[in-house]
């Protein structure tokens, strides 16, 4: 979670101009297409919409409110603001996203054309909460594709969207992207998989045993946090 003062912003903007350049160099996204964003108590930052990502500047992220009225912008918002804000407003009762990343990965998008989810092939997937849903396809930018993304995150941290991308949200925004990264690594494992025959899937209860034993183990965790 980012602090809610002054040098949560500038850490908060810092970090999504970092990650943005990222989305090019791991290959999630082309272009500008896709955005992020980080919660700062009662505000959220976002990256702008049509602003290159090699040449975004921290002071090019623009503020909004969580009802989504600018706050302090020199751009434009990102159109898919009311999607973030709709996942912001629709896991807050639970442990909260800090942040939320959409991508345009091209192994997610071509799944999305022709699977209406993708399934368990590896015991990694319950670090996004277990299968993860296609929701329909709706126009980019619109409240309707909030509405379909938010159904579909439904005990999830990820959602695939039909013909479009993919939502990840975590923590912070660390935790967000590297769940990105993980998504489009499970579809292109699970579309090499299809190329030697009908793959093997785990089931929900070797899923519940991975999860109870990660638990356990605390597995993913460092042992003790950096000073």
């Amino acid at each position: 979670m980012y602090g809610s003062d002054s040098d949560g912003l500038q850490a908060a903007r810092a970090q999504l101009v970092s990650y943005s350049a990222r989305l090019l160099d791991d290959g999630l996204a082309v272009g500008s297409a896709g955005n992020m964003s980080v919660r700062i108590g009662d505000r959220v930052a976002i990256t702008p919409s049509g602003v290159s990502y090699t040449e975004m500047r921290p002071e090019d992220i623009c503020l909004v409110g969580m009802d989504g009225a600018e706050l302090q912008s020199s751009e434009t918002p990102s159109s898919e603001t009311p999607m973030h804000l709709a996942i912001y407003a629709a896991t807050k009762a639970q442990a909260g996203a800090g942040a939320v990343v959409h991508t345009h990965s091209p192994e997610v998008i071509a799944l999305s054309a022709g699977r209406d989810e993708l399934p368990a092939i590896h015991y990694a997937i319950t670090g996004l909460g277990g299968p993860v849903r296609v929701a329909p396809y709706v126009r980019f930018g619109s409240a309707g594709l909030a509405a379909s993304a938010v159904t579909a995150l439904d005990g999830r941290s990820a959602v695939i969207l039909r013909n479009h991308g993919a939502v990840t949200y975590g923590r912070d925004l660390a935790q967000a992207y590297d769940r990105a990264l993980l998504l489009e690594w499970l579809a292109r494992t699970y579309r090499l998989a299809l190329s030697y025959g009908e793959p093997s899937i785990l089931s929900a209860a070797e899923l519940d045993e991975v999860t109870a034993e990660s638990r356990r183990r605390r597995y993913g965790e460092r042992r003790s946090p950096r000073p």
